[in-house]
């Protein structure tokens, strides 16, 4: 077995993003909007907000409702003084989520989620970096677990636009083991604990848990030594911070030049 972990990557990142920022007057700065007060969305809200910190950038966060998000993102897309804007998912009411997210300026939506947006998603930004950083390659059949709008989607229209072989896998597809079977990578995006069982892995496979809060890999899988694995936690979570920073970073450029 062989784990692909990104804590050490991350803190690599984020000194080069201190770096980064030390030059920069005035300082980049994020807003994160959210609905609800869920302790799995708090606990992401305090990462984001620790790297912030960290490395210089201020994090404000704004706690809307249906009837107040719009117009808050709208003062957040005419305030020059904010760099990015997030809408941190999932919202409580979910019938909002595509407005929501429409509405976030392109060039600030760090998220890389608004439509005509120039930034890549974070979240399949920072598995793929997480699998660049350990040399693996992405060659043979790929199987994305899971098509939701925040992860599963975005990495399999990207690894689509670089000309892999995907295999889109979701809720409507009869025989999920079957697929998983014959993949070389399995990107497992759903959120569902366990998902992914050894039965339904073929010797060698690449597995990337970009699922989160809750591990996607069934703890037999680290048993086996023929397979490589990302470990949840540890694994994509500190890099979708780092990766979330370094598209802040790319918005503060594009927004002076």
């Amino acid at each position: 077995m062989k784990l692909l972990t990104g804590r050490d990557i991350a803190a690599f990142i984020k000194q080069r993003h201190t770096s980064q920022v030390a030059g920069l007057d005035p300082k980049p700065r994020l807003a994160i909007v959210r609905m609800g007060n869920d302790e799995a969305t708090n606990r992401y809200l305090r990462g984001k907000a620790r790297y912030g910190e960290d490395i210089g950038v201020p994090v404000d966060i704004f706690a809307e409702e249906s009837g107040t998000i719009l117009d808050r993102i709208a003062k957040l897309n005419a305030d020059p003084a904010i760099t990015g804007i997030i809408v941190q998912l999932p919202l409580t009411d979910r019938s909002i989520t595509d407005r929501a997210i429409a509405s976030v300026d392109p060039a600030k939506d760090v998220d890389g989620l608004a439509p005509g947006t120039t930034f890549e998603a974070a979240t399949p930004k920072a598995a793929l970096w997480l699998l660049a950083s350990h040399n693996v390659d992405l060659k043979g059949r790929i199987v994305v677990v899971g098509q939701g709008k925040l992860v599963g989607a975005p990495l399999a229209d990207r690894l689509e636009a670089s000309g892999h072989d995907v295999v889109r896998v979701d809720i409507n597809t009869p025989d999920v083991k079957a697929e998983t079977l014959q993949a070389d990578i399995i990107f497992t995006c759903t959120g569902q604990q366990h998902l992914i069982k050894s039965q339904m892995v073929k010797e060698g496979t690449v597995l990337v848990d970009a699922g989160a809060p809750l591990a996607e890999l069934d703890p037999a899988l680290f048993e086996r030594d023929d397979l490589t694995l990302t470990p949840n936690p540890g694994g994509v979570g500190p890099m979708t911070i780092a990766s979330l920073f370094d598209n802040v970073l790319i918005a503060a450029a594009q927004q002076r030049s």
